[in-house]
């Protein structure tokens, strides 16, 4: 039986060269547990159940879950084991902006951020998670640390969830308070990984979950048309954000390799933003990188504001972080004020975001595991 990416076979346990592999339970959804009960000889509450001991209350063990009985936790616990992320490192930059790196059975490793927003006492007035959906990128932007990577797995919906868990944890330790938005903004492209992130998406907002509103997430895409009509078309009520980072497709396609095809090119991304717009009724998200010289010119601000109006929209301005190794560097102030004067001038909303994390490497466009 295939359970949204799972085989489990009559035992639900796979046999490899005699040994039994068990299943990875949290890359389950909700659906998929309450097939597994059905067929450990239980009723279907029963999965979800253990969905909530799993993403609600962060259950490290099937022991744990006592409102299963005890012989339904025995056996789950000879067909499953409950993984649960566990940093090798973790970084805290003098702004607060903390970095975890976390290494898989596999070996492989990824970086997670957790960026504090910080009253001036010092107390948290949000807390965002940024989480990486892959290890590595295929994408290849000429001016992001993760591509230089390339593409290496695909993270799982409990491994994505996890991120947010930990941080979560962590943020109550050092702030007094839990995350309050997660924004897929980490390494890899969210829409490559689809099932994956829709999969964490229901488990960051499932009221058995963790219980975050929708209006709390974002998922970032350099601009994979199809994908964008298809997370329309299946809305899970978070928000969309798109890598444009430059209003030209030649300009665009010089440095983002996506916009070199005619299916995911500035025409194609203007098609489905606006099938986007029309089903969801929720305005996008441009994120800008204001790269010197290459982007930043009061032209390119007017270029950029006609793209904003294609559909209701803001554009996110963000500070380049320079990347050991890669030819670009962050515009001058003052021509950034010349940028945003067009902007405001073309009666776009736009908002900067300044660099966090830099001197741990865990600002927008940094993250790449060096020892990988």
């Amino acid at each position: 039986m295939d359970m949204h990416g799972v085989n489990i076979s009559d035992s639900a346990a796979t046999e490899i060269d005699g040994a039994v592999e068990r299943i990875d339970i949290k890359s389950m959804d909700r659906e998929s547990l309450e097939q597994l009960a059905v067929q450990l000889g239980e009723r279907a509450y029963r999965g979800r159940q253990i969905f909530k001991w799993l993403f609600g209350k962060g259950a490290a063990s099937f022991h744990e879950m006592t409102d299963l009985p005890a012989s339904f936790r025995e056996r789950l616990d000879q067909v499953a084991e409950i993984r649960r992320l566990r940093p090798s490192r973790i970084q805290t930059a003098s702004d607060e902006t903390v970095k975890a790196l976390f290494t898989l059975e596999s070996g492989l490793q990824f970086e997670t951020v957790l960026i504090p927003d910080l009253e001036t006492d010092g107390g948290a007035k949000r807390l965002t998670v940024c989480v990486s959906s892959q290890i590595g990128c295929a994408m290849g932007c000429a001016f992001c640390a993760t591509g230089t990577m390339g593409f290496k797995a695909n993270l799982s919906s409990g491994e994505i969830a996890d991120q947010v868990r930990f941080m979560d944890e962590l943020a109550r330790e050092r702030f007094g308070r839990g995350i309050t938005n997660v924004v897929y903004m980490g390494m890899g492209e969210p829409l490559l990984n689809y099932e994956n992130v829709l999969r964490s998406v229901q488990i960051l907002t499932h009221a058995d979950g963790m219980g975050l509103s929708a209006r709390r997430v974002t998922v970032s895409t350099v601009g994979l048309a199809r994908r964008i009509r298809q997370l329309a078309d299946d809305d899970p009520g978070v928000h969309l954000a798109v890598s444009l980072h430059a209003p030209t497709d030649e300009q665009r396609s010089a440095i983002m390799p996506v916009n070199r095809a005619a299916a995911t090119d500035l025409k194609a991304l203007r098609a489905a933003l606006e099938h986007y717009h029309q089903r969801t009724g929720r305005p996008i998200t441009y994120e800008y990188c204001v790269f010197d010289g290459r982007n930043d010119s009061e032209a390119d601000a007017r270029r950029l504001a006609a793209v904003s109006r294609w559909v209701p929209s803001k554009v996110n301005l963000i500070m380049y972080n320079p990347v050991e190794g890669l030819p670009f560097e962050r515009t001058p102030e003052d021509r950034l004020n010349a940028f945003i004067r067009v902007l405001v001038a073309e009666d776009v909303t736009v908002t900067v975001r300044r660099s966090r994390g830099q001197d741990i490497d865990a600002a927008c466009g940094q993250l790449a595991v060096k020892s990988a």
